[in-house]
């Protein structure tokens, strides 16, 4: 399936809000990642997409056929690791184990390789977020450890494991 990555529309909005509201895509990520997801979430987090620093944060749209799917962003970090991003994603489950994902992530960190200085793209996926970590897996990142109870979402708390993708 040809998919490709773009900058965030605010048109996009009504689209991704039947792919975001799903407790398993929330169930994986950060609480800055509501559940249930509302078209005002899907407007808020479009627009400080598109006014947020570029050179700091890339934060694409994953699309088929021009239609939003999921989203992928790589943040770059500050002070002594300055030289590292951290990378996020998700993809609406009617698109899961097609390979758009682990293309998507391929995609940014060549990006963000060949125009930055950037050294090491990591990933901090719920240890239990099997399909996630396979993802990152294929995408050539190498598990570097496991945190211990280093999560807490949903009233558990989880371990989460650290990749590391370095050019």
């Amino acid at each position: 399936m040809e998919f490709g990555l773009r900058e965030w529309k605010l048109s996009d909005a009504e689209n991704i809000v039947s792919l975001a509201n799903n407790e398993k895509i929330a169930g994986n990520l950060r609480n800055t990642f509501p559940y249930p997801y509302t078209l005002d979430d899907a407007h808020l987090f479009i627009t400080k997409s598109i006014h947020q620093n570029k050179r700091r944060h890339l934060n694409k749209a994953i699309t088929i056929d021009d239609a939003p799917i999921g989203a992928i962003s790589l943040l770059m970090q500050e002070d002594v690791s300055c030289k590292s991003g951290e990378l996020g994603f998700w993809l609406g489950e009617p698109y899961w184990g097609q390979g758009i994902m682990t293309g998507s992530i391929k995609q940014i960190c060549e990006k963000a390789f060949d125009e930055s200085d950037l050294v090491r793209i990591y990933a901090r996926p719920f240890a239990d977020n099997q399909k996630a970590r396979r993802t990152i897996e294929k995408a050539g990142f190498q598990l570097e450890g496991v945190f211990q109870k280093s999560i807490y979402k949903n009233g558990k708390l989880q371990d989460s494991c650290m990749y590391a993708l370095t050019r």
